[in-house]
């Protein structure tokens, strides 16, 4: 099992447009981004994409064009779900996956196009490639929004998506004791996002479910490359 974060982003990504802070200012010297955040999940031949965020064209063609098989969504906010239509006139639409409200607001959404919709209530294990996935419910108010566990020989990854520290116990219980955690970290310690986790919050919550190894995600403008357990856009993990 193979795990490339495509991107690690916000919804804005960076450099922030305009932007000249000292985050930003790096990542334009050094000709590098912060693409919005999505994952791709390869094993038995096969390639899932955890979310599809706007930037999915530049994202699948930097990690060698591969073509997809299935979609995993976390929730219907615009940049986890707006690149699916990069699909179009590429390949096959991916059969996607997602808690039914969820795909409920993502229909709406894709009103013009036609795929394979396969709804998956929250806490509903379902397998692609050899792979046990759960969706999880997480805060994100004030839309429905998931988290992602992954099962795969004895090992348990997890992924909050955008979501606030205030998850509840089956959530937190499922999301316990993983070999590797990702972690929504929007904003640096001082700022409060009411939907989002800041730094201190993501590391706090990895310690308190006893994450053997975590890497922190979603992340803006405001957050640095040399704090510890910062993730990269291309970061490899494999099991």
């Amino acid at each position: 099992m193979k795990i490339t974060l495509l991107g690690t982003g916000d919804t804005i990504g960076a450099p922030k447009i305009g932007c000249d802070c000292e985050v930003c200012s790096l990542l334009k010297a050094e000709n590098r981004e912060r693409l919005r955040t999505s994952m791709l999940i390869e094993n038995e031949g096969k390639r899932i994409l955890i979310d599809t965020s706007p930037d999915l064209r530049r994202q699948l063609l930097s990690n060698g064009s591969p073509a997809i098989d299935y979609v995993v969504w976390t929730h219907a906010h615009y940049d986890h779900i707006a690149g699916y239509n990069e699909f179009y006139r590429v390949q096959k639409f991916p059969p996607a996956y997602a808690a039914p409200e969820v795909m409920e607001d993502i229909k709406k959404f894709f009103y013009y196009l036609r795929f394979e919709k396969n709804p998956v209530p929250a806490y509903e294990s379902f397998v692609l490639a050899g792979i046990r996935f759960t969706l999880v419910e997480v805060n994100h108010p004030p839309i429905f929004t998931c988290g992602v566990v992954m099962e795969y020989n004895g090992k348990k990854i997890g992924y909050t998506s955008d979501t606030n520290p205030l998850l509840n116990e089956r959530t937190t219980e499922l999301l316990s004791d993983c070999d590797l955690l990702f972690l929504d970290s929007l904003m640096p310690p001082d700022v409060h996002i009411g939907k989002h986790m800041n730094y201190a919050e993501a590391t706090e919550f990895a310690k308190a479910v006893r994450a053997k190894e975590f890497h922190l995600v979603h992340m803006s403008h405001r957050i640095g490359d040399d704090l510890p357990h910062v993730s990269h856009d291309g970061d490899v993990f494999e099991f």
